[in-house]
């Protein structure tokens, strides 16, 4: 089956002439009849996927003569799979499930049969993310028993751990640094210091309004994204401009899934919007501005609704709420600011509240789109990119995996 995704044209607000273009990506494939929930699916071998699901099965997918993805292998485990990992070298596959368990397997060269090693007693509740640490020997789990473990497979004795304050969302590693990336429910992201002798902290970033969905590191630039259900994806610069931090806003609903293409230096998002957004990292971008917090209108002076003494003395009853500017960041009044633009420099491709000052300012500038659109067709659990063959995978909870060829967008 081959058919094409193109840009989306939503109505989301965006100025949509600036989403058409001639680069298209094309669908190489669907995989359906799931009848549960699909958590995670990943790339596996030249042709195959590995897919975990609610109805507590590990399914192993090949590519027959035809086109068609049939299932090779069908797993059962005692719980409900929720998180993945895949270790081509060994051929190993680690799988989180409800029950707080990671079991360890290894496919056989054929691709009929998994074979049981071990079992890791990691949490006591649902496991939402497992990384492998090559280079040390560790798998990493973290749960929504609100901790973080780190076990030895060789031994598989557990090497250390981190308690948090909400459930852990997602989890990326720098096996570099060997710094582990948490994010959680409340909207946080905490940085450990993973160790032999355990794991200690470091920092806590925050940034975003609601939990986070989705993390990514890229050890070459140093970049840590993170995407929330607030809409947003947020880019933080941990290696030569440490600390800087700068918002990608594109999505109109729940981001759920990151990936990136490092020979492009794009970042790949996927949402609940159904739109998968390809950012352009590697370009300049500008901050978007502190808001100010302010008892009456920067621009007009009007006080706003709290402020009531100035209301009585200004003769200016009623409610006047407080606006920001994206733009300058201003505290502004809705008269002072009726106007929307994009400002894709910011991160804002879809159009944003901004003052008459800076709309004045920015609708006579060239203001060159910095991300490409792609309408997915279904709300994205996940995705998987293969960039060697310019392949993502892409989860939905409509149950299905979708394969997309980007070759024209790389």
């Amino acid at each position: 089956m081959s058919t094409e995704i193109k840009p989306a044209t939503t109505t989301t607000g965006r100025n949509n002439d600036r989403f058409n273009t001639s680069r298209k990506a094309e669908l190489l494939n669907k995989i359906e009849g799931i009848q549960d929930d699909i958590n995670k699916a990943i790339f596996f071998d030249q042709e195959g996927i590995i897919s975990v699901s609610e109805d507590k099965t590990i399914r192993v997918w090949l590519k027959r003569d035809s086109g068609t993805y049939w299932p090779s292998i069908v797993n059962f485990m005692p719980s409900q799979c929720s998180a993945l990992e895949y270790v081509p070298e060994s051929r190993t596959i680690f799988v989180g499930q409800e029950n707080g368990t990671i079991s360890q397997f290894v496919v056989s060269e054929d691709c009929n049969r998994l074979t049981a090693i071990k079992e890791y007693l990691a949490h006591n509740a649902r496991i939402t993310s497992l990384i492998f640490a090559k280079n040390s020997g560790w798998i990493l789990s973290a749960s929504r028993d609100k901790t973080f473990a780190a076990h030895c497979i060789e031994t598989s004795n557990k090497i250390g751990g981190y308690t948090f304050e909400a459930w852990c969302t997602s989890m990326q590693f720098d096996s570099l640094s060997k710094h582990v990336f948490i994010g959680d429910y409340a909207g946080q992201i905490t940085m450990l210091k993973l160790q032999q002798s355990g794991a200690s902290l470091v920092t806590i970033l925050k940034g975003h309004t609601a939990s986070v969905r989705s993390l990514y590191w890229s050890d070459g630039p140093q970049l840590l994204f993170s995407g929330s259900a607030d809409n947003s994806v947020i880019v933080w610069d941990l290696g030569g401009r440490r600390g800087t931090t700068y918002e990608l806003q594109g999505h109109q609903n729940k981001v759920s899934a990151l990936g990136y293409g490092k020979s492009t230096q794009e970042l790949i998002s996927a949402g609940e919007d159904s739109v998968i957004v390809l950012w352009k990292i590697n370009c300049m971008r500008k901050a978007a501005a502190d808001w100010v917090e302010s008892d009456t209108c920067q621009l007009c002076a009007k006080p706003f609704f709290w402020n009531i003494k100035a209301m009585f003395e200004q003769k200016a009853l009623g409610v006047n709420r407080q606006h920001h500017c994206r733009n300058c960041g201003k505290a502004i009044c809705d008269k002072c600011s009726p106007n929307r633009i994009n400002i894709p420099i910011m991160g804002f491709e879809y159009d944003v509240r901004v003052c008459n000052t800076c709309y004045d300012t920015l609708k006579d500038t060239d203001r060159p789109s910095l991300a490409t659109f792609l309408d997915a067709k279904h709300s994205i659990v996940s995705i998987d990119v293969d960039e060697d063959k310019k392949h993502v995978l892409t989860v939905g909870q409509d149950r299905v995996i979708k394969i997309w060829d980007l070759s024209n967008l790389w």
